[in-house]
């Protein structure tokens, strides 16, 4: 599939989210990993948009881009924003407490990276990376 770049901010969430529906489609993926698979990315982009480019007081874009072959498919998520490693906060740390003891927020990572057959983070020079892999 060809490449997508939008503009990091909230509003273009949305062709991101088109975009893996539509790589996962090609990809013939069922419908609960496809919703896994979606709901994975939107977290990593938005957490780049808040995080990576808001907070951190910079503008960028995002590339999205899918790879697909016999066995798999493969969304990677490129940015320029602050460095975030997703992967060294892997589960909450409340988790298994009570609703009522745990802190708000910190599920959509452990949900994103849980919710895929692999994932990985790598940063390359000022580029964010963030690689999400289904089985097919």
């Amino acid at each position: 599939m060809k490449s997508i770049i939008v503009s990091g901010s909230l509003e273009s969430l949305e062709q991101i989210s088109s975009y893996v529906i539509t790589a996962a489609k090609t990809a013939n993926l069922d419908k609960k990993t496809t919703y896994k698979l979606r709901l994975a990315v939107d977290e990593i982009a938005t957490n780049i948009v808040i995080h990576g480019y808001e907070e951190a007081g910079i503008q960028g874009n995002i590339g999205c881009q899918a790879e697909l072959n016999n066995k798999t498919l493969t969304i990677y998520l490129e940015d320029t924003g602050a460095e975030y490693d997703s992967t060294q906060k892997n589960q909450p740390d409340d988790l298994y407490k009570p609703l009522e003891e745990r802190h708000i927020g910190g599920l959509g990572i452990y949900l994103a990276i849980n919710g895929v057959d692999k994932y990985i983070y790598e940063r390359l020079g000022n580029v964010n990376r963030n690689i999400f892999t289904v089985n097919l």
